[in-house]
């Protein structure tokens, strides 16, 4: 009988030490003959997978269970299936602010640290999409943010977002959760440029796993005009889509994107061409911000 795991189902390690101990052979000679096969796991791997200290990854070490469970005279896909979704998170750098963060680095890391979050979460923004609605005066009216989260280490249960606005104090945004979870906290820092929420997830996020979190900004009316939106993340994001739609009355005169890097910024013209909404897309980028600007008449 196969123990089971928190989850309350069968354990990947203890199949495999059941499956072993019932045909009586070692670790060894199942390498020889995973070898034989040309399927060659490493004695130390093999060691790891039954007691549980590591899981297959990759398309070669899947295979080499296929081969087992044949080896070890399994139902094909016995032990696959217990091997669950990959827990490797894929390469993620090293986490920095995003450009605007850094110029505020410590009203940003007093902020974090007043939400009860680190100042660098063990979470990334694996794919991103942010809707910001522009009203008919031309001024941002609410910016809507879906999220693909991702925890790169431990066990993630809030995730800290922040808007800033660097150099100009401003009254708190609205925050509020569409969908993944709630808000547990909010905080605006005494310069009036960090305004920061707190989100609880609705489930604990372990290592490698994911959960889908959408939020909202809203603006007060006694906020300033802003002809500005944009997304920053501290660690490379797989995707990020910035989509801006403006009012039919009030489509601006010029548009540009702001590429902010730890390294670089590039400005770069974006034109309408009739429409009403514009998007921008980045795959496999960051750390930084991406940032839409608009304004009415000649450019200054």
């Amino acid at each position: 009988m196969y123990e089971e795991d928190s989850t309350g189902t069968i354990d990947f390690a203890t199949a495999l030490r059941d499956a072993i101990t019932a045909r009586g052979i070692t670790l060894a000679r199942l390498r020889e003959r995973l070898t034989a096969s040309g399927n060659p796991v490493s004695a130390a791997t093999l060691s790891y997978w039954r007691s549980g200290a590591r899981r297959p990854e990759g398309p070669q070490s899947l295979a080499a269970v296929d081969e087992i469970e044949s080896l070890l005279h399994m139902d094909a896909g016995s032990l696959r299936r217990l091997v669950g979704p990959s827990q490797r998170v894929g390469p993620i750098g090293t986490p920095q602010y995003p450009l605007a963060a850094a110029l505020l680095e410590s009203a940003t890391a007093e902020t974090f640290i007043a939400l009860g979050a680190p100042v660098m979460d063990p979470g990334r923004d694996v794919s991103t999409t942010a809707v910001t609605e522009v009203g008919a005066d031309g001024f941002v009216i609410s910016r809507t943010t879906r999220t693909l989260l991702q925890s790169t280490a431990g066990t993630i249960t809030n995730v800290p977002y922040l808007d800033l606005t660097p150099g100009v104090r401003t009254p708190a945004p609205i925050f509020s959760v569409v969908a993944g979870g709630r808000i547990s906290r909010v905080h605006s820092h005494p310069s009036g440029e960090v305004h920061g929420a707190m989100f609880e997830l609705e489930r604990p996020l372990g290592p490698a796993q994911t959960t889908m979190l959408e939020w909202k900004l809203e603006f007060p009316p006694e906020y300033p005009p802003n002809t500005e939106t944009g997304h920053g993340v501290a660690r490379r994001a797989r995707e990020l889509v910035l989509r801006t739609r403006f009012h039919p009355d009030a489509l601006p005169d010029w548009i540009e994107e702001v590429e902010e890097t730890p390294t670089q910024a590039i400005v770069t013209p974006l034109f309408l061409d009739g429409a009403t909404t514009i998007h921008q897309v980045r795959q496999a980028w960051g750390p930084g911000m991406l940032v839409l600007r608009w304004g009415f008449g000649a450019r200054e």
